[in-house]
Formats: C-alpha cells, structure tokens, sequence
C-alpha cells in the first residue's frame, strides 16, 4: 500500500499519510478510516492512541465468560468454538487429553484442515523437564509424560496424516493453556497443586481495542516459534 493510495482511499492529502509514517498521530477519525481500509484494529497501528481506561475497558467487553472449573465447561462448547473458526484452530497444552478424545473435535479438526484452515496443536514434550514437574506438582509424577505420548498417538491415528494439521512439541513452563479458533480464545488458567482440569478457564472474543486475547495469542506463537516438528 502506497502513501498516496492509502490517501486516496481515506481521502486525505498524500503529505498526510507520509507525516504520519513519520511519527505524527492522526485524528481520530482517520485514524479510524485508516484501521476500517487495512481491516486491522487502531491500536495496532497506534497503540499509544487510545487511552488508557478506553484499553482496560474494551480489554473488560472480551470477557465471554468465566468458569471455574474447566470441567464445568459443557462439552459440547468445544465442538462449538473450533467449528465457527474460518481462518486458523490453535491448542497450547501439556497433554490435553480430554480433547484428543473426542472423536467430534477431531473430525472436526480434519474437516477444517482440508476446507483450508490452519490447525496447529502444541503439546508437551515428555521428556521436557517442565513436564516432569507439572506431574509432580500435580501429584501425578510419570504419568503426566504418559498421558502425552497417548495423546502424540491419538492424534497420530486420527489426524497424522491430514494435510494442513501441524504439530510440535514445546519445553516450556506451561502457565497457561489455549485453545483457539480465530479471534475467539478459551483460557485454562493453570494452578498450582491442581490438575488443569480443576483450574478455571476464560472464554474470551476480541474487539477493537481490547488487548486480553492478543495477549495470548501472542504467547502462543511465541511458543510455537520455539517449538520442534513432531513427526
């Protein structure tokens, strides 16, 4: 996109856009415009714009809901959330079990992945010694990489050798688990002493301005930069 393109299209002077690659802050309403044409948010291609109780607001409008446990998730909400995805599925675990047992996640996994849709899965890797002490922690011990390499032959089985499935192994300290279609997020908070499965989760949607589920998905991709191929 060129200066005087994007000029032409929020209809302002070609001098405008280049003072403003230079460091100038728009007016609001161009800055807007400007955010609408390149369909990105405001705050990204201005972060310092918006004020400070505006961000913590907006962040508070992308809260969905809370549980408290993540078994009080109903189950079916996972099938719900990784089917509205159009773009991209993540999921950032140690293990995730439960889910590489659902045989509906799965397929839709698969069904998504050869529709065109990006599927990356993280899991632990077991011999990691950030899983050796989850599993203590959890009081669980080996078990913990067990239940990984069940999960690494469950999704082996099921979706191995789907075109568009990705997955890696990270070693990372896991303070968080994600599970991801698109703009949409559920958080598993993870906590010490407990299982994740006793740990609350957040369900949360983007909006303009809000920064709580870039955050996360930040750190998903961080992690997945990182990560090895499991093939």
């Amino acid at each position: 996109m060129t200066p005087a393109a994007l000029a032409s299209a929020v209809d302002v002077d070609p001098k405008s856009v280049e003072r403003w690659i230079g460091g100038r802050m728009p007016y609001r309403r161009h800055r807007f415009a400007v955010a609408t044409f390149l369909g990105v948010d405001e705050g990204y291609l201005w972060p310092d714009a918006l004020p400070r109780q505006q961000v913590a607001s907006a962040s508070e409008s992308e809260i969905v809901n809370v549980y408290p446990h993540r078994w009080a998730v109903p189950r079916d909400a996972w099938g719900r959330l990784f089917a509205t995805a159009e773009h991209e599925i993540g999921v950032l675990v140690y293990s995730g079990l439960f889910l590489a047992e659902d045989t509906g996640v799965l397929r839709t996994f698969a069904e998504k992945a050869r529709s065109g849709i990006r599927v990356r899965i993280l899991l632990g890797d077991p011999d990691s010694e950030h899983v050796a002490n989850r599993g203590v922690d959890e009081g669980i011990h080996d078990a913990m990489a067990a239940k990984i390499r069940n999960v690494m032959v469950l999704y082996d089985r099921a979706i191995g050798r789907v075109d568009g499935i990705e997955l890696r192994l990270h070693d990372t300290v896991l303070y968080n688990s994600i599970y991801r279609a698109d703009d949409q997020v559920l958080v598993n908070t993870h906590v010490y002493g407990f299982a994740a499965s006793h740990a609350p989760i957040l369900h949360l949607k983007h909006i303009p301005g809000g920064e709580m589920v870039n955050t996360y998905l930040e750190s998903f991709e961080r992690v997945w930069t990182q990560a090895k191929p499991l093939t």
